[in-house]
């Protein structure tokens, strides 16, 4: 089956006509970093065209290059006053027109001369007040690497610091903390885990709802992160949607292993500069299953679609409206006689058991943006989200394989949520912000399981709401150009638990050489616990049920890094980082034992433990260390290597791992473009090696577990035993194709092309009455074909 999908595609490319040679157009807006107004009359140039395609911006800071070249292409932006820009590695078909944002910061006048070279747009990130441990990444890269699966969480597995060797899941392991303490933010607001298939506290899941066709721009950071950010203490994804075209209907159709996808994008008239942008995905994996692709599920097949769209409209005077939204459902169900007992890769399902699960997930918002004047913008943003997730546990009868329920559960939480920020530049030397964020969470929560044959119990009955407020502030002081300070404070209160956190962060940049800095980091950094947790019920031997979790506070992170980044070419970079967090305030058992919150995440349930209290503490550190050379040259490498040690204390006061010390993760990608034929066909190779520490368990006692017949685990030695290193290389064929007016871009992505079997984790087999080793998805293979017109 393998070969007849690799055949199949090699014959789609040698039968498509030679692609016409062709020119496109490259637009966007230029503003100024600090106070997002237009600048007016700023030089953009086409480097190493001939004659040189030029431009300059208009009133709104609207520029448009017409003719520009099919190909990669770089840009260099200058403006009287200003550090200049370069764009590199511009991306240009002929069946869709290039669209970018781009921000210049001003220089400071100082009376000594200096050398400040123009910054180089992959070096810098979207929020300026972002020191260091922050990175940016675009469409492109998303869709380029080998094995990302178009998933923003995936491609971000690549950075230093971050640990994804995990093929069911998408979550985000950055520098040893749960992803459960990951934030997410689309378009200014904090939004609930953007999976399909996720669970209510969890921030990922097997396939992403975030389509990578309508992400701009977006910031990724690891640590010490500005004051904006709040209510997080491991790291923020702050996604950006883009805008439609505003000046020419553009469409896309596209399947892979994400869905089938349509999407359409333009404005709403000829004479108007509103735009809008909608895409649609449903699940092809059943189309997959059929091919006798196995990703893990067995005979189950998940059904999910999703849908993202933003409306954009800007006025002369008014300001800018936008309205956005993300949503999608999934669902899928395990049948205990459809597992393949035979098979070391089920990943999700029992042979015990019948598992149905439901899912929907979305967000809807609105913003408005007003510009005061050229140094003053306000922004507000109000938006509605919803989780809902239903759950239900069937187990087979070992005589006969009849199945009784065994588990119902149904989640639905509700968020309302408003962001406020009042943005002032002062002068070149000086900007602040203000805002205030607030999250009005409304849920319903039950859950109950069989206690008995004939008796259920409730594990959770809860329903209300409850309110998390964030108000910040934030400071930039460029006392040069070469050296900049950010600060700021973040105060958090949440009604539920009465808790309360003051948070101050720091940011010092010293570019000491024209192509050298020094940056260090400071965070204080809270979060909030699972809503789910805060409702785990106790049972009293008189019958009465307390919430004792109810009072949890917030779990505190302090962020220490030191940062030496340096340009060894225009597009050859050297970053090293080192950083310490210390936790504090983390929920264990008033009992004594190993359990911490700070192992939850690790799953697709949270913890269910309760009375818990805020006494635990735990540690991380380490080194990384990032050479990336950017894609120029027809082609790219990155190498990312992260060494870290991540360790816990629970009421017992023993030092742990905690189940996500892997203590080392190595990357290794790179790619290579190749002219075919016509100019403007490209074969496209890229490759990726990942290798990373195991997982730290907790040893099963087999002996007590074939007397209970289910697993029972030796808590006094929690998370002592290390799964095998995680080893995965892939490798990526694409080919694009610029006709006159579309691009055709064909792909294969084969994962774990050396079929290694890293192993998912060790479960007890009741039937067998052995520990049974389940392994990470073998050899797969994903083919793509994209349309642009």
């Amino acid at each position: 089956m393998n070969k007849l999908v690799f055949f199949l595609i090699l014959s789609l490319l040698c039968h498509v006509a030679m692609a016409q040679s062709g020119t496109q157009t490259i637009k966007g807006v230029l503003t100024d970093a600090q106070s997002k107004y237009p600048l007016i009359g700023a030089n953009i140039v086409v480097i190493g065209t001939q004659p040189l395609i030029g431009s300059s911006t208009d009133v709104n800071g609207h520029f448009k290059l017409s003719n520009v070249p099919l190909g990669r292409q770089a840009i260099k932006v200058s403006y009287l006053g200003y550090q200049d820009r370069v764009l590199s590695n511009i991306l240009v078909t002929s069946g869709k027109e290039v669209v970018i944002s781009v921000e210049l910061e001003e220089q400071v006048v100082t009376t000594a001369e200096v050398t400040v070279t123009a910054k180089r747009y992959k070096t810098e990130t979207n929020n300026e007040f972002a020191t260091l441990s922050a990175r940016s990444f675009d469409i492109e890269e998303t869709s380029r690497y080998a094995g990302s699966r178009n998933d923003p969480a995936r491609m971000a597995a690549n950075f230093a610091g971050v640990s994804g060797a995990n093929d069911a899941r998408n979550d985000i392991v950055i520098r040893g903390n749960s992803p459960s303490g990951l934030l997410w933010r689309l378009d200014g607001i904090n939004i609930p885990n953007p999976s399909h298939y996720g669970a209510l506290g969890a921030t990922g899941g097997p396939v992403s709802m975030l389509n990578n066709n309508v992400l701009d721009r977006s910031d990724f950071m690891t640590a010490a992160f500005p004051a904006q950010y709040g209510n997080a203490i491991a790291g923020v994804f702050d996604l950006q949607l883009r805008n439609g075209n505003k000046d020419k209907r553009e469409y896309l159709g596209q399947i892979g292993f994400n869905g089938f996808e349509v999407g359409i994008e333009g404005p709403f008239s000829k004479n108007s500069r509103a735009s809008y942008l909608v895409n649609y995905r449903y699940s092809t994996l059943g189309v997959f299953q059929a091919l006798g692709i196995d990703f893990g599920t067995g005979a189950a097949t998940p059904q999910y679609q999703d849908l993202s769209f933003k409306i954009d409209i800007p006025t002369s005077k008014a300001g800018r409206f936008t309205v956005f939204g993300l949503g999608g459902t999934s669902r899928i169900k395990f049948l205990g006689d459809d597992i393949d007992t035979t098979s070391s890769t089920n990943l999700f399902g029992e042979e015990s058991q019948d598992s149905y699960s439901d899912f929907r997930n979305g967000i809807i918002g609105a913003s408005y943006t007003y510009y005061h004047n050229s140094s003053t913008y306000s922004k507000i943003a109000v938006a509605a989200s919803t989780n809902w997730q239903s759950y239900k546990e069937d187990s087979l009868s070992l005589e006969d394989r009849s199945p009784f329920r065994r588990v119902e559960a149904a989640y639905t939480q509700n968020k309302y949520s408003i962001n406020y920020l009042i943005n002032k530049k002062f002068n070149a030397r000086n900007s602040a912000t203000l805002g205030l964020i607030s999250d009005l969470y409304d849920f319903v929560l039950t859950e109950r399981s069989l206690v008995t044959p004939t008796e259920f119990r409730d594990v959770r009955n809860s329903q209300g709401n409850s309110l998390l407020t964030q108000i910040y502030g934030q400071g930039q002081h460029r006392f040069t150009d070469l050296l900049t300070l950010n600060g700021g404070v973040n105060v958090q209160h949440f009604s539920l638990s009465n808790s309360l956190a003051v948070e101050p962060r720091l940011g010092l940049k010293y570019q000491f050489a024209p192509k050298q800095s020094l940056n260090f980091g400071y965070g204080y950094h809270s979060q909030m616990q699972p809503l789910l947790t805060y409702f785990n019920q106790t049972r009293l031997a008189d019958g009465r049920v307390l919430l004792t979790n109810k009072n949890m506070n917030f779990t505190r992170s302090q962020h220490l890094v030191l940062g030496y980044d340096r340009m060894l070419s225009d597009n050859l970079r050297l970053k090293v980082e080192t950083y310490y967090q210390y936790i504090t305030k983390a929920p264990v058992e008033q009992r004594i034992s190993s359990f911490s919150m700070l192992n939850a995440g690790a799953d697709f349930s949270m913890p269910e433990e309760d009375s818990l209290v805020n006494r635990g503490t735990g540690r991380n550190y380490g080194i990384e260390l990032t050479l990336e050379k950017f894609y120029s040259s027809g082609y790219y490498f990155l190498f990312t290597s992260s060494l870290f040690d991540s360790k816990y204390k629970g009421s017992d006061q023993v030092l742990r791992n905690t189940t996500f010390n892997g203590q080392y993760v190595v990357n290794l990608l790179a790619g290579k473009e190749f002219k075919v034929g016509n100019k403007n066909n490209v074969f496209n190779i890229d490759w990726k090696l990942t290798t990373a520490g195991g997982r730290h368990v907790t040893p099963i006692d087999l002996e007590k577990s074939r007397l209970a017949g289910e697993a029972v685990y030796r808590q006094d030695v929690a998370f002592s035993t290390q799964l095998s290193n995680y080893f995965r290389t892939d490798v990526k064929f694409s080919f694009r194709m610029n006709r006159q007016k579309t691009t055709h871009e064909f792909s294969l992505d084969l994962q774990n092309l050396t079929n290694n079997k890293n192993v998912f984790t060790q479960q007890y087999n009741a039937r067998t009455n052995r520990i049974a080793t389940e392994y990470q998805i073998g050899f797969f293979p994903i083919p793509q074909y994209r349309l642009l017109f």
